[in-house]
């Protein structure tokens, strides 16, 4: 047999391993461009530091280490398979955990109509990151990281359990909170909106009309979570049933979109109508200035 078509671990050839590779690196690399765009407006514009983008960012810095630490790419046995193993494990749960903060703010503010959302930043912290070491100190116990296709997974059947327990079994949660938090939350808004609507408040439902907008698209937030890890919780699943027997092509839907989870997030949550509004006017600032600076040039220099 040729060392061209040498089965790696799994069931998976040298070629596939390297197509893996190739699309987990290129999807890895547009999530760390978007999340770090994201952090550099939190980090430039001032304007931006509100509670609620703070989350934003905080989601944002996790998805850009998790897309990071993917993107190390094709490491050797030993520590870098450790190290790439354990990183993108903590930082992608950190991801979505921060994902159940905003939807539980957005709650906690339109639903039970609370303001002391901000007094929790330090439990939310404790909580996102508590919970991410948790669960991937849980994920060494009986683990052996191996080197299949583009990443470090688990080979034993003791690690493949707990890497679910650890990673999947929390996201799915985290998945279905999400999705019944914002279900109530455009309930109500909706709810709101008909009782305008019998009061002819036509004040109350512009204002009503413009929360809708904007929480139909937070709407699709968990759909967000479902698509970047859809293919990998099957992949995963096919993994149990049949271990030795690696599919390809659902290998790459796999990593193509839990590698893209950074970019998709960056996009929903945080090119939002306020970073753009932020953008558009530094734009309009620097344009102004270059104009003004062209301007005086141009003016002619008074003779001595």
């Amino acid at each position: 047999m040729s060392a061209t078509v040498v089965v790696a671990g799994g069931g998976l050839t040298a070629h596939d391993r390297r197509v893996l590779t190739a699309v987990n690196a290129g999807a890895a690399s547009l999530s760390f461009v978007g999340s770090s765009f994201i952090v550099l407006c939190y980090v430039l514009f001032k304007e931006l530091r509100k509670f609620s983008f703070k989350l934003v960012f905080y989601l944002a810095l996790s998805d850009m280490l998790c897309s990071f630490f993917s993107m190390v790419g094709d490491p050797s046995k030993g520590f870098f398979c450790y190290a790439q193993g354990y990183s993108t494990h903590f930082f992608c749960v950190a991801s979505f955990l921060w994902t159940t903060t905003i939807a539980f703010t957005l709650h906690r503010t339109v639903v039970r109509h609370k303001t002391d959302v901000e007094d929790l930043e330090a439990i939310f912290h404790l909580y996102v990151w508590g919970s991410s070491l948790l669960m991937t100190v849980i994920r060494s116990f009986g683990n052996n990281h191996g080197h299949l296709g583009a990443w470090c997974s688990t080979q034993t059947s003791t690690g493949k359990v707990i890497h679910f327990i650890t990673f999947y079994l929390p996201l799915w949660g985290a998945i279905l909170y999400n999705g019944f938090t914002y279900f109530q939350v455009i309930r109500m808004l909706n709810n709101a909106t008909r009782m305008a609507v019998g009061m002819s408040d036509r004040a109350y439902q512009s204002n009503a009309r413009a929360d809708m907008k904007a929480l139909n698209r937070w709407g699709y937030y968990p759909l967000i979570l479902i698509a970047s890890w859809a293919f990998g919780t099957i992949n995963r699943i096919h993994d149990f049933i049949e271990p030795g027997h690696k599919i390809f092509w659902l290998s790459v839907l796999d990593v193509g979109t839990a590698s893209l989870m950074g970019l998709f997030n960056s996009i929903a949550y945080g090119l939002n109508s306020s970073v753009r509004r932020a953008i558009y006017e530094r734009l309009d600032l620097g344009w102004s200035l270059r104009n003004k600076g062209l301007d005086l040039m141009s003016e002619p220099t008074p003779a001595a």
